[in-house]
């Protein structure tokens, strides 16, 4: 079973009024479940690189009646590529792109670029290429490979959560705390 984002959303323990980016938001599963969370007073930003993604993105937003996310055409691994400003995030959602990243360093930079220094960034990834079915398996990052790309920026697990049964799912907090 693939990993729930509901579940996941309450691992993250967002609240009414905090902001959260959704790097790689694709079809908007986190964006929604997060703009749900965090309420009117709150904000979700979904960035996304395809720009038909985004357009989809946009226009479900509107039939589902939801005003509190705002889509972005950027680029996740490139620093400044999400047009976020530096240290304003509370929460950075990164699910299913890690093993997508050319530039998997590149997008953790940019993660830690807008988060601010009590935020929590959750990464939720494919631990296994479902029988070849899904990604190649040579582009799968391991949860030890993940958790030494996020230490090397000075990014700590503060806990990992039951995220399926071909996902892992992990809770990074700035390495000060």
């Amino acid at each position: 079973m693939f990993s729930n984002p509901e579940k996941n959303m309450s691992e993250l323990m967002l609240r009414e009024g905090m902001l959260v980016a959704d790097l790689g938001a694709g079809s908007g599963f986190y964006s929604k479940s997060a703009s749900e969370h965090v309420g009117h007073t709150g904000h979700v930003y979904a960035v996304e690189v395809q720009k038909d993604m985004v357009k989809k993105l946009e226009s479900d937003l509107r039939t589902w009646g939801i005003s509190n996310v705002d889509c972005i055409w950027g680029d996740i691994e490139k620093s400044g590529g999400t047009k976020i400003a530096s240290h304003t995030i509370d929460r950075v959602i990164i699910s299913n792109v890690l093993s997508q990243a050319e530039d998997k360093l590149g997008l953790v930079d940019e993660a830690k670029r807008i988060l601010k220094s009590d935020g929590l960034i959750l990464l939720i990834d494919l631990a296994d290429s479902l029988g070849g079915s899904g990604i190649m398996p040579s582009h799968i990052v391991p949860e030890s490979r993940a958790i030494e790309l996020f230490n090397k920026r000075n990014l700590k697990v503060q806990k990992k959560i039951s995220a399926g049964d071909h996902q892992y799912g992990i809770i990074f907090t700035h390495e000060s705390r």
